[in-house]
């Protein structure tokens, strides 16, 4: 009897250990079948993982790696120093959205991001124009070759040649919002004042995103491209052909861009009152060139040839914008390009009836667009 119920206990176990053992079995293969994606290959539903998608992957081990090799660090003086995040391309990788803290610090980085986005809703007052740091800063100032501001973060206090002075981070964003925003036609009247909680929190978003660079690096990707001279040299009348082809869609063929339903500028205008003035650094056919060519047209990247990026930024820097900021009321327009404007632009050359560089008035723009567009300022 006994021999009975001990066989019967040890097939239970038994059946037991078979069962615990066929459910890891069946756990193991659902895993790996999820991991490898096998179903999907096997009902021909399966897709090699996209450029952008291996690109997020590879910038969340980067990240990833990241973290681990701090925490190595920290744990042991004989550690490996962290190395700088890098993604397939080789450029640096900042951190996630996701991984702004939740915190002070992390309150003043979002508020920074949201200024950046959208600079004339959350710093309006101090915004002349139509234009977000976004629209030269790409992705949000992640982008490779768009001027990140991971880049910049690491770059400053530095020496500028602009005002011959070393520049701190807040310095810099002064002279954005005092040439790329034309801050002087805004509400304000001039560039936020020393120590404004918007510096604090631009520089508080650039900071977090530059997280893993080490200090006056020089970072693949900063800044933009130029693309090498050509023998033809640029010329902005072969430009309006490549202006229409590649431009005009989104920026509209007089270059006014175009807004949303709620008259928000969704494409930016190109010249005119509402773009920056001719003291920004993009007004140089230089910059503007490789700019366009690293990041235009939208989605088609580095598509434009080196003859194509000169011409279609010589065509868009030939057109009138506000007047550089240093132009004062004792100087004509020819001394204030001799004094600022010695490189490659058209400050001071007259074409299409009017001498670029002069104020931009409400009467001129509007003769302006009248006699070259054929249409009423819109």
């Amino acid at each position: 009897m006994n021999t009975h119920n001990e066989n019967q206990q040890k097939s239970a176990a038994t059946r037991m250990i078979y069962g615990v053992l066929g459910a890891v079995v069946l756990f193991v293969i659902g895993t790996l079948l999820y991991r490898y994606d096998v179903l999907a290959m096997l009902t021909d539903s399966y897709s090699e993982p996209s450029a952008s998608q291996l690109e997020s992957e590879a910038a969340r081990k980067a990240r990833q790696k990241l973290a681990e090799e701090r925490k190595q660090w920290d744990e042991s003086v004989t550690a490996k120093a962290p190395e700088q995040p890098t993604g397939r391309g080789g450029y640096y990788v900042p951190p996630a959205e996701a991984d702004i803290p939740d915190d002070e610090f992390g309150d003043s980085v979002r508020r920074g991001r949201e200024i950046f986005l959208n600079t004339g809703t959350n710093a309006g007052e101090f915004v002349g124009n139509g234009l977000a740091c976004a629209n030269c800063h790409l992705d949000s100032g992640r982008l490779e070759h768009a001027a990140p501001m991971w880049a910049a973060a690491v770059s400053y206090p530095a020496y500028r040649g602009k005002n011959k002075q070393i520049n701190t981070m807040e310095d810099r964003v002064n002279g954005c919002f005092t040439y790329s925003m034309n801050a002087q036609d805004s509400e304000y009247g001039s560039a936020p004042p020393a120590g404004h909680q918007v510096y604090k929190d631009l520089e508080s978003y650039f900071y977090w995103m530059a997280d893993g660079l080490a200090l006056n690096s020089s970072p693949p990707g900063q800044g933009y491209p130029t693309p090498p001279e050509t023998e033809l040299g640029y010329d902005w009348q072969r430009g309006e052909q490549v202006y229409a082809d590649n431009c005009a869609v989104c920026h509209a063929t007089d270059g006014q861009g175009r807004k949303d339903l709620n008259g928000r500028y969704i494409f930016p205008p190109l010249w005119g009152p509402h773009s920056f003035n001719w003291g920004a650094g993009m007004h140089r056919v230089n910059t503007a060139a490789g700019f366009i060519q690293a990041n235009m047209p939208l989605g088609k990247r580095f598509s434009l040839s080196d003859q194509e990026a000169w011409d279609v930024a010589a065509y868009v820097m030939s057109f009138p914008r506000p007047a550089d900021p240093r132009l004062s009321d004792t100087e004509s327009v020819d001394e204030t390009t001799d004094k600022f404007h010695q490189h490659k632009d058209y400050h001071g050359q007259t074409i299409r009836g009017i001498k670029l560089g002069e104020p931009l008035t409400e009467a001129s723009w509007a003769r302006f667009m009248e006699q070259n567009f054929g249409q009423e300022v819109r």
